[in-house]
């Protein structure tokens, strides 16, 4: 196994396959008072627009942590876990409500995760704008 750092927007293609299985994955944001807030949660790894995905309600924790960071957005990271394999993406994060990027978010999600999430009418998409990648696998 190969330790190191990537480019997001190019990953090595070893990199890309891991982030293509199913994994459920950790958030962390950080909390008004600086320290961390961590969450499992589903993530889509898209390398071309330079962005990860999350889908949530716009009332969690996690959202409000975002939201909380204003304009320039949050400083947050997801990663997955698997034995000892792991991947980490790090960015900028900000919370959308625009329908499109929400139907655009649950698609990738459905896709992963082989499964559609449940309706929900406060449905958010955090986006992450990728600025480091890393991981062992």
């Amino acid at each position: 196994m190969t330790s190191y750092a990537q480019d997001p927007g190019a990953p090595d293609p070893s990199y890309l396959s891991f982030w293509r299985e199913r994994h459920l994955c950790t958030l962390t944001t950080p909390r008004p008072d600086g320290t961390p807030h961590l969450v499992p949660v589903g993530v889509t790894y898209d390398p071309e627009a330079r962005l990860a995905r999350v889908i949530a309600s716009r009332t969690s924790a996690k959202v409000r942590h975002v939201l909380a960071a204003g304009e320039e957005g949050a400083a947050v990271a997801v990663c997955q876990v698997a034995g000892p394999r792991w991947a980490t993406l790090e960015g900028r994060a900000r919370v959308s409500t625009d329908p499109e990027r929400i139907a655009e978010a649950v698609r990738r999600y459905a896709e992963r995760y082989e499964r559609t999430p449940a309706p929900n009418p406060l449905r958010v998409v955090i986006e992450i704008s990728l600025t480091g990648a890393m991981g062992r696998f």
